[in-house]
């Protein structure tokens, strides 16, 4: 498997995005779970099909898009207010990314890791063995390391954060039981993960939104900063509350990118942690 993605890290990005939008529309057609799902998703947020219509081929670009970001040259990623980032790193605090499932958030991390420094993001061991491997050490690049949904991965954050490091997460992502609350998202009740904010209230951290822009015809990326207004509540439920808010704003920047198929309002499976 790791030989046949390297063998497409090497095909450019736009070709890439070119299959990656034939896989979008093969599986949107192909499944009516999955096709319902995005457009229930997508109508809960207040947006028809016509809107939503090119995230149907975003959808598959995020899958082609990954052996090159894994295994390939680096892309180019521009940024947009990336002055919030250096006034948090000049105050010398850790910096907590709250990402949504919107656009390229592993060209996110990339850019931070090439630009800026160290950052260790969240992530979800894949269940298989093999696919396990694959992951754990294409990620594995200088100034970026992944800690898994365990005590032992939120220790690794936390101990980063209060090294002055970054940290990334997607909190659109259902947590496990017991690692979450329920709280609004688009209007419906959506278990959220509360260890975003709990992470940024116990290491003093600096809270900042975060999202990677796919550009059209394959060039590249631009990573969107957002700040985080005002401190983060110190009740979980208003937290999270907030976090969705925030999620909901990034998204309606670029409903088009948005991977609207994602199961959200799914209920939890058991703990993890």
């Amino acid at each position: 498997m790791k030989t046949i993605l390297r063998a497409f890290a090497l095909l450019p990005l736009p070709l890439l995005h070119a299959l990656g939008a034939l896989v979008g529309w093969a599986s949107f057609l192909a499944s009516p779970s999955y096709r319902r799902r995005f457009l229930e998703n997508a109508a809960q947020a207040g947006y028809g099909p016509a809107t939503v219509r090119a995230a149907v081929a975003e959808a598959g670009k995020l899958v082609t898009e990954v052996p090159r970001l894994w295994f390939g040259r680096p892309v180019r990623i521009h940024w947009e207010n990336a002055s919030l980032i250096v006034e948090a790193r000049d105050r010398g605090r850790g910096i907590v990314f709250l990402t949504p499932h919107l656009g390229c958030f592993e060209a996110t991390a990339q850019g931070y890791a090439e630009r800026f420094g160290a950052i260790t993001v969240l992530y979800r061991p894949a269940r298989k063995e093999w696919l396990r491997e694959v992951v754990d050490t294409a990620r594995a690049r200088r100034n970026l390391a992944a800690a898994p949904t365990t005590l032992a991965g939120v220790r690794q954050m936390l101990k980063a954060l209060r090294a002055g490091e970054a940290v990334g997460l997607l909190p659109d992502q259902v947590p496990p039981q017991g690692m979450g609350v329920w709280a609004p998202f688009f209007g419906r009740s959506a278990y959220t993960m509360t260890l975003s904010a709990r992470l940024a209230r116990q290491a003093g951290a600096v809270v900042l939104l975060a999202w990677g822009e796919r550009l059209p015809r394959g060039r590249g990326y631009l990573v969107r900063v957002r700040p985080w207004p005002g401190p983060v509540p110190a009740d979980d439920v208003a937290a999270a509350a907030g976090v969705n808010s925030h999620m909901e704003a990034l998204i309606r920047e670029c409903p088009q990118q948005y991977l609207w198929g994602y199961a959200r309002y799914k209920h939890p499976a058991g703990r993890a942690i």
